[in-house]
This record gives structure tokens, C-alpha cells and sequence, in this order.
């Protein structure tokens, strides 16, 4: 567990302002369509922090920082890669890049994006469709 939440000049002086602007926009984004559990923790190896949103013991997605750098995680199962797969010319043709390059464990493809900018919002909020429906109007 952490120690304490970053603030705001921690984590501008930790990505950079223009990521943390691309991280708080993600975060609204994702907040606006669902209502979960966020849950701040240490990144592991490779980030210094992750910020999951999790329901009922399930994990929607997961954002991690670094220095200079925000990841953007989605883990889908089985049933999701269908969808995924099903609807796949749905999506940029970097989310698709991105989705094949992933790596399949057993619990399901670990999808790591690294968004500079706003571009592929569209792109996440769908794949969390996928994964759940939103539950906030």
C-alpha cells in the first residue's frame, strides 16, 4: 500500500504537465460513465504508481504513472476478446496494433496503452464497454 496519494505537483513534477492533463482527463472520463471503488497503490517494476478502478472485487482498468509516461491497462477475458475480436474494425487501427502485440495470459490479454493525448478516448471508452456497461448516466 502507499504510503500517501500524490498530489497534483507530485504527479505533474512525476509525468509532466501536459500527461497529467491526458491522466485527468482519462480519470473524468472514466468517472463520468462509472461509479467504482479507485484504489491507489505502488506501479510494481516498471511504473511508480498505479490507480485502479475496481467493483465488487472486479477490476475495470488501471492507470499507471512513471516518470514522463501514463499507461492506460485493460486485462480482457475470454468472452471480452470475442467482443473485441467481433467489432474489431470498430477501433484505430493503433488499438488493434496494440490489442495483437499484447500478451494472452491465463487469465486474459493485458492491454498496456501509453496515451500522449486525447486521441484514443473513444477507443478506451468502448473497450470498458466491453468489459462493463457504464452505471452512471
Amino acid at each position: 500500500m502507499l504510503a500517501a496519494i500524490p498530489g497534483e505537483g507530485e504527479m505533474t513534477a512525476l509525468v509532466g504537465q501536459s500527461l497529467y492533463e491526458v491522466w485527468n482527463k482519462l480519470c473524468a472520463l472514466i468517472d463520468g460513465k462509472y461509479d467504482m471503488d479507485c484504489l491507489w497503490d505502488k506501479g510494481g517494476k516498471a511504473w511508480t504508481y498505479e490507480y485502479k478502478y475496481r467493483r465488487g472485487g472486479k477490476t475495470l482498468c488501471a492507470l499507471y504513472a512513471r516518470e514522463n509516461c501514463v499507461g492506460f491497462l485493460m486485462i480482457l477475458g475470454k468472452a471480452e476478446r470475442l467482443k473485441f475480436e467481433t467489432e474489431r474494425d470498430k477501433y484505430t487501427k493503433e488499438v488493434q496494433k496494440k490489442y495483437d502485440e499484447a500478451q494472452t495470459y491465463h487469465d486474459g490479454k493485458w492491454i498496456m496503452f501509453e496515451p500522449v493525448d486525447t486521441s484514443l478516448f473513444d477507443d478506451f471508452i468502448r473497450l470498458l464497454g466491453i468489459k462493463r456497461k457504464p452505471n452512471r448516466k
